[in-house]
């Protein structure tokens, strides 16, 4: 048998449930609908199955749902015996998780033989918040169908959050000419996402990068003005020219650019986050604010914009989210960011620092994740060996150090033409 991810404590007992004549899985009525349909679609693993709130023959009975205290909002005990099979949850979100596992026992069953090992499981998560990152502005805008598919994949392996890393791939009313080569997601496209994640407990957060990342807007004429460099720079990483700006200038005029695109974008969610981004603003300080940056200091004027960013989300009623990088580079600023917001710490090498990262945020006693990422971009098959070490230093270092989540980053950085498992 082979459960992902593994149980907090599965121990094997003696015998087997047999699976002949179990016509029923048996729901606690005060259920709702999201773990009835999460029922349905269990059954759908063995033909001849149905889903009850009633209480019928114990020897037809496969799986009998009922609600116990103590074991936690996502936590779940499975005991199957000979006799049947007992999920106990406290919370829904713990029943929904457990009928994952057993999902995963049944279709196990279903390839190999009509009985179930007797075990004992008692699960829950390490992390609070546990989330996938996909980028659909490099690359690929994946269709509502093939989202559907992901979105099913990560309610089997117990994600609650997911966030769709957004540049300039949705598609907002007065800026037509940014995406309409793009194939954008729309507003319906949202609002069916976000309920087809809600139905498996998994939290939309809108993320759009609000700082840096601004080059698929800043090459047209029309937001040149907003850049801090209009007529491009030089990159740091590659030496190349690029012919525009990425980095919005630290203004006024951006946020209340800024603000346009939230009063659009934001409502379309109901989840209290918001990824605003922050990363790699590469050319701040060479332009516009050169002048501000030498009095300043770069970093300073980079947390006082990224104060205004936040400023701006929390009018929105959103809690914002950022990546770490910049602040990181200077860990004396982090006394002065609010603790309002919740740091995002990315690194996507196996030798990241995430230990030292950790410590730096948790002294400043910072609400922050752990962001490893899959290390299949900028590659043909990917790099699975460094992102097996990234993922695991990353939670390593997370539980050592009190991260809240755990996000893994699927990136689409200079080509990454097939993310699909």
């Amino acid at each position: 048998m082979h459960l992902y991810p593994p149980p907090k404590q599965l121990t094997l007992t003696d015998g087997r449930l047999r699976l002949s004549g179990r016509a029923w899985v048996q729901l606690n009525p005060s259920l709702g609908h999201r773990i009835a349909k999460a029922a349905s679609r269990l059954a759908q693993i063995r033909p001849g199955i149905g889903v009850s709130y009633g209480q019928g023959l114990a020897s037809q009975c496969l799986l009998n749902v009922q609600p116990k205290s103590g074991l936690g909002p996502e936590g779940y005990q499975l005991v199957i015996t000979n006799t049947g099979a007992k999920l106990r949850y406290t919370k829904e979100a713990g029943a929904f998780r457990g009928l994952a596992t057993f999902a995963q026992i049944l279709k196990q069953a279903a390839q190999r033989s009509g009985s179930i090992a007797c075990l004992k499981i008692v699960d829950q998560p390490d992390f609070d918040h546990r989330g996938v990152m996909l980028d659909i502005s490099r690359c690929k805008v994946p269709t509502l169908g093939t989202l559907k598919g992901l979105i099913d994949q990560l309610a089997q392996l117990k994600f609650n959050q997911l966030q769709l890393y957004t540049e300039h791939t949705f598609a907002f009313a007065n800026h037509a000419q940014v995406w309409q080569h793009a194939s954008p997601l729309t507003t319906a496209d949202l609002l069916e996402i976000q309920q087809y994640c809600q139905d498996r407990f998994i939290d939309l957060v809108p993320n759009l990068n609000s700082f840096g990342h601004f080059e698929r807007w800043l090459r047209h004429p029309t937001y040149q003005p907003l850049a801090e460099c209009p007529d491009g720079f030089v990159h740091p990483l590659t030496g190349q020219r690029s012919p525009w700006g990425s980095t919005l200038k630290p203004n006024r005029a951006s946020l209340s650019f800024l603000e346009g695109l939230y009063n659009e974008y934001l409502p379309l969610f109901q989840d209290a986050r918001f990824n605003i981004g922050g990363d790699e603003p590469w050319e701040l300080g060479h332009g516009a604010s050169r002048a501000r940056c030498t009095r300043q200091g770069t970093t300073a004027v980079y947390v006082d914009f990224l104060a205004k960013i936040q400023t701006l989300a929390r009018k929105f009623d959103r809690q914002p989210m950022f990546w770490s990088d910049i602040v990181l580079k200077d860990p004396s600023c982090l006394k002065t960011l609010s603790r309002e917001a919740t740091a995002l710490i990315w690194g996507y090498e196996h030798d990241h620092p995430f230990e030292t990262e950790c410590e730096h945020l948790a002294k400043a006693r910072l609400p922050f994740y752990v962001c490893p990422g899959t290390a299949s971009w900028n590659a043909i098959a990917g790099r699975l060996g460094n992102a097996t070490t990234n993922l695991k230093s990353a939670a390593s270092a997370g539980l050592k150090f009190g991260a809240e989540g755990y996000l893994v980053t699927d990136w689409g950085d200079h080509g990454h033409h097939q993310y699909l498992p």
